[in-house]
């Protein structure tokens, strides 16, 4: 058993210091993961790498319940998971400023305006289809989210799952074409 898996199961039964032990050692794959989603949605957020892994971070901490990752894979799963949460949450929350929030807006450019509307409405439209995917196929969603939120590779998703590359292969299209046809 590997000392990450060690302190997972520690922080899962509760103790606080192998949570934070766990956060310095896999920072840098969290930093990776944070990398991946902003690099798509760099224009609709005003999150940086480091505030997302960190805001990620504290949800995971403060979810509540108790949470049982196996291993570094699962955890690294669930994470991408959160940080899609927060990137859609953080445009949610711009997209709810744009109809009355309580701060004055001026637009110095409309175009700019235009744009990051369609870019909002674009990741919204993505997690409702991804929802919808998760509904009917549960799996083909998990691929997604570990793949495109993610930036795992197909290994470390089949890993995660306990399934073979290739059946992650076919997920993959399965859910590329079920998402494209669900954003058209």
């Amino acid at each position: 058993m590997t000392e990450i898996t060690t302190l997972l199961r520690a922080a899962s039964a509760g103790d606080r210091q192998a949570a934070d032990r766990v956060f310095a050692l896999l920072y840098a794959d969290l930093q990776r993961l944070a990398h991946s989603r902003l690099r798509r949605s760099s224009e609709l957020t005003l999150l940086d790498t480091t505030a997302l892994v960190h805001e990620s971070f504290l949800r995971l901490q403060g979810g509540g319940g108790e949470l049982d990752f196996p291993n570094r894979e699962h955890f690294l799963g669930y994470a991408a998971k959160v940080m899609r949460a927060v990137v859609v949450d953080v445009v949610r929350a711009r997209h709810a400023e744009r109809r009355g929030g309580d701060a004055e807006h001026v637009t110095l450019n409309t175009a700019v305006g235009e744009s990051a509307s369609r870019h909002d409405g674009e990741v919204l439209r993505v997690h409702e289809a991804l929802d919808e995917l998760a509904a009917m196929e549960p799996r083909l969603a998990q691929v997604v989210e570990l793949r495109y939120f993610g930036g795992l590779s197909e290994t470390e998703i089949a890993a995660s799952l306990g399934v073979t590359d290739r059946t992650v292969q076919r997920d993959w299209q399965k859910a590329r074409l079920f998402l494209s046809l669900a954003l058209k």
